[in-house]
């Protein structure tokens, strides 16, 4: 006969038996699922599946420019897998596209931004009341160059990083004006006239060296991105903007919005 203690002892060798078939299994089913995205190779440099890569679309050299691109993207925006960046970044010449990820940047803590803060030739695009049209800038043929210092995030995070962080309270603030509408077509944006920071950087950069064709060729990649993504089912997307004119925005509005067309419709009569 069994005593009380060997009961109990057989008891938790059979439980943790069981415990261990449980993980066995557990972890064959996850090996299971692994296996095919073990098999599915991906690109070193865009780290997309090569099926779908986007790198084939770069241009053949990267683009020699004057202009040098700093890009404070958010954190949240740095985990996105659909992210612009990289696609400027691998499209530019060497040390001509810097990515800073994070919310706050203190001098103290980024000294290699100083020298780029302090140049007459840095300008940060970013609309505002003393933001002036980037085609009032001068010179616009490639004989100077620009700092170009981009905020990468969504708009209420690009607005919060940019109250925030005191390097960007002083600088020259420039704006796009007529930038069409986006190739982004698989990301809804705020307006019909919102770009990605990859378009945002190549429209600027044809301007500022009066270069058309480079806007064209740093696009291409976004291009090749979004049709992959169409094609494998992903929906197209119009702008915040357009869905709220044509009736088709399902999402509540906030009070502001309601207050802002009030205002617009107030000026109108007026006018």
């Amino acid at each position: 006969m069994d005593t009380p203690s060997e009961t109990n002892a057989d008891n938790e060798c059979d439980s943790l038996n069981s415990e261990n078939e449980l993980f066995r299994d557990l972890g064959d089913v996850i090996e299971a699922i692994e296996e095919p995205l073990k098999k599915r190779d991906l690109c070193k440099k865009c780290c997309r599946p090569i099926t779908v890569c986007w790198c084939p679309y770069l241009p053949l050299e990267p683009l020699n420019v004057k202009t040098a691109i700093h890009i404070f993207q958010h954190p949240f925006e740095e985990a996105r897998s659909l992210k612009t960046a990289p696609m400027l970044y691998y499209g530019l010449g060497p040390k001509k596209c810097h990515i800073h990820v994070g919310k706050k940047f203190p001098i103290n803590k980024y000294p290699e931004l100083e020298q780029v803060i302090s140049s007459p030739n840095t300008l940060l695009l970013f609309p505002g009341p003393n933001a002036v049209d980037i085609k009032d800038i001068e010179p616009r043929d490639g004989s100077v160059a620009y700092n170009l210092l981009l905020i990468d995030g969504t708009w209420t995070q690009a607005k919060g990083m940019y109250r925030h962080n005191e390097i960007f309270q002083n600088l020259r603030q420039v704006q796009l004006s007529e930038t069409g509408v986006s190739e982004y077509v698989i990301r809804t944006q705020p307006t019909d006239g919102s770009l990605s920071t990859l378009e945002t950087a190549a429209v600027t950069i044809s301007i500022l060296e009066g270069r058309p064709e480079i806007k064209e060729i740093l696009v291409r990649p976004l291009k090749a991105l979004c049709d992959f993504q169409l094609q494998c089912g992903a929906a197209k997307h119009h702008s915040k903007q357009y869905l709220i004119e044509n009736g088709l925005y399902t999402k509540k509005l906030p009070k502001k919005f309601y207050k802002k067309q009030a205002k617009n419709l107030t000026c109108e009569d007026d006018s």
